[in-house]
């Protein structure tokens, strides 16, 4: 009768053990992907993302390092490319969803004109969420290995390049914002309490907006 009970013991035991190893290694997974991100490819393991600068709107230098603790969309886009144009409603709704939860956003145009094109061009599609970003001698896109447009890539906070998606994709849909959402909810950190205040915006976010 011992017998039988201790052996009852060890298999439950196992079990118990087995199940929390299994919950344990599917908090880490990657989200599954389907409908618009069933393209989106997974870098296994994640790439650190090269700090190749590139410009903010106002003219500055500004790299992937000045954006820490925030899960970046970077997007690359131009002003004649048919898809890029058709994807930035979406690229900016994203943007106003998820910017409270740690996203940024960095949709970077490839126009060789710089701010001069993109800018007023992305007035003129009511574009009122998303920076001005520039790239326009292609530097960070060579660097990043782009090879189309529209083109993005997922960074995540530890500034690790997760996977990437060439060519278009309705970024406010439900499956892309559960993508990203997965990794905005790994690293984040502890809310500041209500005697120290929040925490300030960092030097270069706050002068790029």
């Amino acid at each position: 009768m011992h017998k039988i009970v201790n052996m009852m013991v060890l298999v439950f035991g196992l079990s118990a053990v087995s199940g929390l190893l299994a919950g344990h290694a599917g908090a880490d997974q990657t989200p599954p992907v389907s409908g618009w991100m069933e393209q989106f490819s997974f870098n296994d393991p994640p790439l650190p993302a090269p700090q190749t600068p590139f410009l903010a709107g106002n003219g500055a230098e500004v790299k992937f390092g000045d954006f820490e603790d925030r899960v970046l969309l970077v997007n690359f886009w131009a002003t004649w490319c048919a898809p890029c144009v058709r994807e930035l409603p979406s690229l900016d709704k994203l943007q106003a969803e998820l910017a409270a939860e740690g996203l940024l956003v960095l949709a970077i145009s490839q126009d060789r004109g710089g701010a001069a094109v993109a800018g007023p061009f992305l007035e003129k599609l009511g574009i009122r969420h998303l920076g001005l970003f520039l790239d326009p001698k292609m530097r960070l896109g060579r660097e990043l290995g782009m090879r189309a447009l529209p083109w993005s890539y997922l960074i995540d906070r530890d500034g690790q390049i997760v996977g990437e998606l060439p060519g278009y994709a309705e970024w406010d849909s439900a499956e892309a914002i559960a993508l990203i959402r997965h990794y905005l909810d790994q690293g984040k950190k502890e809310e500041p309490n209500r005697a120290s205040g929040p925490r300030p915006p960092t030097r270069v976010a706050a002068r790029v907006r």
